[in-house]
């Protein structure tokens, strides 16, 4: 099994609460019944905020475009102070029916972006 470096982003965050931001692919269709799904090791994610003013940030992990209670994944209404960026270091693994979603309490003022590694399920 070999791992590839990737990186995600940058993105502009939106109110949305519910935006889907990473998800690994899927498998897909061809000869001898197609390719695995892929996964990601997610390592890294920086939120920069780039206005005068605080902003918070909020995400979650489970279902596409889905913030449920109880899947709170980091930074939870967490201010991000103005001009200034936050980091989330760890190991994540996300499968493909895993999205991280999420956003920001104005809209395009923060940028989402991180790196990891991605690897084939099967």
């Amino acid at each position: 099994m070999t791992l590839k470096p990737f990186r995600f982003g940058p993105l502009a965050l939106t109110t949305t609460l519910t935006t889907n931001i990473l998800n690994p692919p899927t498998a897909t269709g061809g000869v001898n019944a197609g390719s695995s799904a892929q996964y990601i090791i997610l390592t890294h994610v920086r939120i920069v905020n780039k206005t005068t003013g605080n902003i918070t940030v909020s995400f979650w992990l489970g279902a596409t475009a889905s913030n449920t209670a109880g899947t709170e994944i980091f930074w939870q209404g967490t201010t991000v102070p103005p001009n200034s960026f936050i980091d989330w270091f760890g190991r994540l693994r996300m499968d493909s029916a895993d999205f991280l979603v999420g956003g920001c309490n104005t809209a395009t003022a923060a940028s989402i972006e991180g790196e990891g590694e991605i690897g084939v399920s099967g």
